[in-house]
């Protein structure tokens, strides 16, 4: 299948992360779309706001297929710890881009989009209008599969030589 075109996911910080070890965590972020994976930098002892700033590409052949997020605290002797889950919902984003719209003042919000059951937004997430055709999205993710922790992401379309893009 051919490429639309990548996404670029920066992994920005994780807040109040669940203590996997007796008194903290090595927290790292793991994120697979299909066949591709992609890790950011380990944290040493920090599970309260880990900033990772970690930038991660992905190719996209399919925008239906689900982008996951997964948090990991490393371990040296045993299986790293599960930390918790997320499901990156590029669909609006996707949409936005599709739109085709011509220049915009940059900052306007182009679409909102609100937490929901569909989604793991932890807050609203407003897709961004940063100009010369380029749109970002931030997100807060309510990590899933665990009682407690954020992440906090970024998108952003990159248009890659050679391939279809989104209009095709």
């Amino acid at each position: 299948m051919n490429s639309l075109g990548a996404i670029k996911i920066t992994v920005k910080k994780g807040v109040d992360l669940k203590v996997c070890d007796s008194f903290s965590s090595d927290p790292y972020v793991v994120i697979t779309s299909g066949s591709q994976t992609q890790k950011t930098r380990v944290i040493k002892n920090n599970c309260d706001d880990p900033e990772w700033n970690d930038v991660l590409t992905l190719s996209v052949t399919d925008p239906d297929q689900p982008i996951n997020l997964e948090v990991y605290d490393k371990d040296t002797f045993t299986d790293h710890d599960k930390m918790g889950d997320a499901t990156i919902d590029i669909k609006p984003y996707i949409e936005c881009l599709q739109m085709g719209l011509g220049e915009l003042p940059i900052g306007t919000a182009v679409k909102k989009i609100q937490p929901n059951d569909d989604n793991c937004l932890a807050d609203e997430s407003q897709v961004i209008w940063v100009g010369r055709g380029k749109m970002i999205q931030d997100m807060i993710l309510k990590l899933q599969n665990v009682e407690t922790g954020k992440i906090q992401i970024q998108l952003e379309w990159l248009d890659l030589p050679g391939c279809r893009g989104l209009g095709s």
